[in-house]
């Protein structure tokens, strides 16, 4: 495909505005050219949502068992800040090396690179005796449901390894932290401020459990590649009126668990953080789990993480950059597939840049983009001559 063909795709997917919904829009416009190139593929859409959807397709002559994903989410975050944008999010702007708009980054850079090279990779003849499947989620980057929907499904049941393509800069991320996000309620009972004796104080009781969270994970053992467990409190609200001592209470937090210490451990350790003011203080505190993600985790040395390695290393061999093995505290869709198929290696790699992910004025680098389009092609023609060969 000629570069401005793939540009087209990219920009194309940048002005579908897909803020934590109307993937069904991406999915329909992914699928006009696998049907221009004759890619076998399904829309798998929301029984409950109209405007949600995910894709599947499938290249491959189906000759092994192996199959290869590669997979992405066609959702982006919200804009909550329009108006310190330099240009509009929903129009991708290009100057120099940079491709500013909503989702550049995360992930429409790499969602579109999977698509070109899917199309590249069937055009060329290239053998495929395995299976090369392309996995295009709903919901990301809130409560992951298309994740969640597809693995119910079975879709990873049978990877034989996994390429997620969120920006990593051409970097290859072989561990990546779980993400949890629980909920904490405070019951009291209300009274008039002037007679606080009478009684119970919903805000003490966060008060408690915060002084409690300071510490609580102080025995968290240390991941060889992830370090130690991550946790803040982010969220916080209680009260009605200043004259009156709230009855109820509630504040958010987020952790990031571990292989080393994982996501039982953690709720265990809440939990019995919970129980034991509840026993000792007046204060009747309730615990929710809303997000449970898992960490993923591939040995550095394993031969997948260094297949991807030596593919980027190749395709940023023009670049200034060197890609470099790593890993990172932030959750993928990869946390939900791994419920059903954990001995499949994973890696993230993608295009420019995390840090520019959520950002005001979001972009990618057209270099990293087009250089992650070769990456993944060579990712797939050196995994099935592996695997044919080994």
């Amino acid at each position: 495909m000629e570069k401005d063909a793939e540009l087209n795709i990219l920009k194309d997917l940048i002005k579908i505005q897909t803020p934590n919904s109307n993937e069904l829009q991406v999915a329909e416009y992914i699928g006009k050219p696998f049907d221009a190139h004759g890619i076998s593929y399904y829309i798998d859409r929301f029984d409950d949502d109209p405007t949600r959807a995910n894709l599947v397709a499938e290249i491959g002559e189906k000759e092994t068992d192996d199959v290869l994903a590669f997979a992405g989410h066609q959702d982006t975050v919200a804009i909550t800040d329009p108006d310190d944008w330099t240009h509009d999010p929903f129009d991708p702007v290009i100057e120099g090396d940079k491709l500013y708009g909503r989702g550049a980054a995360d992930m429409k850079s790499g969602l579109a690179a999977q698509i070109i090279a899917l199309i590249d990779l069937a055009d060329s003849g290239v053998k495929i005796p395995g299976t090369l499947r392309f996995i295009a989620t709903a919901g990301e980057e809130y409560g992951t449901p298309g994740a969640w929907k597809l693995n119910a499904a079975g879709v990873v049941k049978d990877v034989s390894a996994l390429v997620i393509g969120e920006p990593t800069g051409g970097d290859v991320i072989y561990a990546h932290s779980g993400s949890m996000n629980y909920k904490v309620v405070s019951h009291g009972t209300a009274v008039h401020s002037s007679t606080p004796e009478l009684g119970v104080n919903a805000i003490k009781g966060l008060n408690a459990f915060i002084n409690a969270e300071d510490t609580l994970f102080d025995d968290a053992g240390e991941d060889p590649y992830l370090g130690h467990v991550k946790h803040s409190i982010t969220l916080i609200s209680g009260g009605d009126q200043v004259n009156i001592l709230p009855d109820h209470a509630e504040l958010w937090g987020n952790i990031r668990p571990t292989e080393t210490f994982n996501n039982d451990q953690v709720i265990e350790h809440l939990e019995s953080a919970i129980r034991q003011l509840n026993d000792s203080t007046p204060f009747n505190l309730e615990l929710t789990i809303t997000h449970n993600f898992l960490p993923v985790e591939t040995e550095p040395d394993d031969e997948f993480v260094k297949l991807v390695k030596a593919a980027a290393d190749n395709a940023y061999s023009g670049d200034a950059r060197t890609p470099k093995l790593d890993t990172i505290n932030g959750a993928t869709d990869a946390s939900v597939f791994v419920t059903t198929n954990d001995q499949m290696p994973v890696v993230i790699f993608g295009a420019d840049q995390w840090d520019k992910a959520h950002q005001v004025n979001e972009y990618t680098t057209l270099s990293s983009f087009y250089a992650t389009v070769g990456g993944y092609k060579e990712i797939a023609k050196k995994y099935f001559e592996v695997r044919v060969c080994g």
